[in-house]
């Protein structure tokens, strides 16, 4: 049986477990890292499995991966599930783009934010606040530009594997204070909603935990 190291409030952790829903795939899971909540990334056991010592790790039988999104490719591409992640070279890239603008880009417009005004971390100061909130805007805003575009999800008319790390990242948008209104996003709000209807999301997106 799959085997899933990582705590389930990650936002990394969260999107595996939400593709083991979309994909009906029974795991076990234990609890690694959360500050030192669970068990420490920082032991030769866990370096082991991951040389970087972050969350989330799979074993599949023996196959070791970690990075979210690669696990993501791994899964969807090991069930054949190719409504996810097609096999055509330009069908994948144009979902493939989207999930490694999120690990890269969307990731780091939240930081600051999330962890000053969310996690409560001193070491972000008003300043790094603001302009986090005002480049997380930006990043949704591009979002929102691309759902209006594309007929309901973020790679085209239908789900694929691009938006889970997009959709959790949407999540923490809604989960973030703001001072100022909000911007008003109708498309990312009808995407919320429309995420909200599958039950992985429900389970380990839209959950309450930001």
């Amino acid at each position: 049986m799959l085997k899933i190291y990582g705590h389930p409030n990650s936002i990394n952790v969260r999107k595996v477990l939400w593709l083991c829903a979309e994909l009906e795939l029974p795991y076990k899971r234990e609890d690694w890292g959360g500050y030192g909540r669970f068990r420490p990334l920082d032991t030769p056991e866990f370096r082991a499995l991951n040389p970087v010592g972050m969350i989330p790790v799979i074993d599949d039988g023996g196959v070791i991966v970690w990075e979210s999104n690669a696990i993501l490719r791994y899964l969807a591409a090991k069930t054949g599930r190719y409504d996810l992640l097609p096999a055509d070279p330009a069908a994948r890239a144009g979902i493939e783009q989207w999930m490694d603008w999120q690990a890269s880009d969307f990731n780091n417009s939240w930081r600051a934010c999330f962890m000053g005004l969310v996690r409560r971390n001193p070491a972000f100061d008003a300043a790094a606040i603001a302009a986090s909130l005002q480049q997380f805007n930006a990043a949704v805003g591009i979002v929102d530009a691309q759902l209006g575009r594309n007929g309901g999800y973020i790679a085209g008319g239908s789900f694929t594997l691009a938006d889970i790390p997009i959709g959790l990242a949407v999540h923490r948008w809604y989960s973030v204070p703001m001072e100022d209104a909000r911007p008003d996003y109708r498309h990312v709000a009808a995407y919320y909603d429309r995420l909200n209807a599958r039950p992985g999301y429900r389970a380990h997106g839209r959950n309450g935990v930001p």
